[in-house]
């Protein structure tokens, strides 16, 4: 199966300035996500295991009890129901997020 961007992705606005363009399979999401320069990605959990990758920009995140500049090429995960959000740069961030399972919010 194939999907085209962002046509075939379903979109959700959690907050101001931050776009999710997601896909899912059965076990498995993908998770494109726009932040505009200065949004927050507000603190939050879910029992759902999730990693990524910064492709552009940079954010400073926090993961639990630490806060790290994660730049564009560096990776995180984040534990299941581990506390995590950021804010982006001056200049806004994209990065993809795998979840699995999906979570069910997003479907």
């Amino acid at each position: 199966m194939f999907y085209d961007f962002p046509q075939d992705f379903k979109v959700f606005e959690p907050a101001p300035g931050f776009l999710v363009h997601v896909v899912s399979g059965q076990r498995i999401m993908f998770s494109h996500v726009t932040l505009q320069p200065n949004a927050v990605a507000p603190l939050h959990n879910h029992a759902e295991e999730q990693m990524g990758l910064v492709l552009e920009g940079e954010i400073e995140f926090t993961i639990g009890d630490e806060t790290r500049l994660v730049k564009k090429g560096d990776m995180y995960s984040v534990p299941s129901s581990t506390n995590h959000g950021g804010t982006a740069g001056a200049a806004g961030c994209v990065a993809l997020d795998v979840f699995c399972p999906p979570r069910e919010v997003y479907k």
